[in-house]
């Protein structure tokens, strides 16, 4: 049996980790997330990919884009970061909301009115993008491009519905390409920098 010392012991105590600090990044996972549908829907916006297979989209809209996406937020909060679990957690419900606009909602009795519907779901997605282009301003160069260029991209697509405009929809869709790239990016500096634990992808932090 050991021997239990008479003298009294001094204990010393680890700091102890803020909550959600063993968490990976889960911008990574986010960022890639939001990249790959924007780039698989922007090829049919584009005119890229044909239209007739655009039904493609909606499963990865709904479980990458969606759900994978709004995982990444619930995780930022966990970490803190409150501009990242509003984005993530934002932009997954907005994949989420479209697979449910496309697939689930009958939009067929309003004929025209139809794609000013859809043009108003645009716009208001359009301002939230705005306002938070203006934070993004402040983070890093990398998520004031992407969020810039997104801006931008969801204005085309706006009025390309409202006026009924192909042209300005599919300019949208390119523009939407560029986003994509971006943001792949984005993540990708993301899981090699933190991978490798220093800068090998710069992001231009502010």
């Amino acid at each position: 049996m050991a021997q239990v010392s008479s003298h009294p012991t001094t204990t010393t105590t680890a700091p102890t980790l803020g909550f959600g600090a063993h968490l990976a990044d889960p911008g990574p996972l986010g960022l890639a997330g939001f990249a790959l549908t924007t780039f698989v829907l922007s090829s049919f916006n584009s005119g890229l990919a044909p239209k007739a297979a655009e039904g493609v989209v909606l499963g990865v809209a709904l479980f990458y884009g969606g759900i994978a996406q709004l995982f990444a937020g619930m995780w930022e909060f966990a970490k803190g970061n409150t501009f990242g679990a509003l984005a993530f957690s934002s932009y997954g419900a907005f994949w989420m909301s479209f697979w449910y606009l496309v697939a689930h909602t009958d939009l067929s009795k309003a004929g025209p009115d139809a794609a000013k519907g859809v043009g108003v779901f645009l716009l208001a997605w359009t301002i939230f993008t705005l306002y938070m282009t203006v934070v993004a301003s402040r983070l890093s160069g990398v998520l004031f491009i992407l969020f810039a260029i997104l801006l931008v991209t969801f204005a085309f697509l706006t009025v390309g519905q409202l006026g009924s405009s192909p042209n300005m929809t599919k300019i949208g869709g390119y523009l939407g390409l560029v986003t994509a790239l971006v943001a792949w990016y984005a993540s990708f500096a993301g899981v090699l920098n933190g991978t490798a634990k220093r800068v090998v992808l710069p992001t231009w932090p502010r």
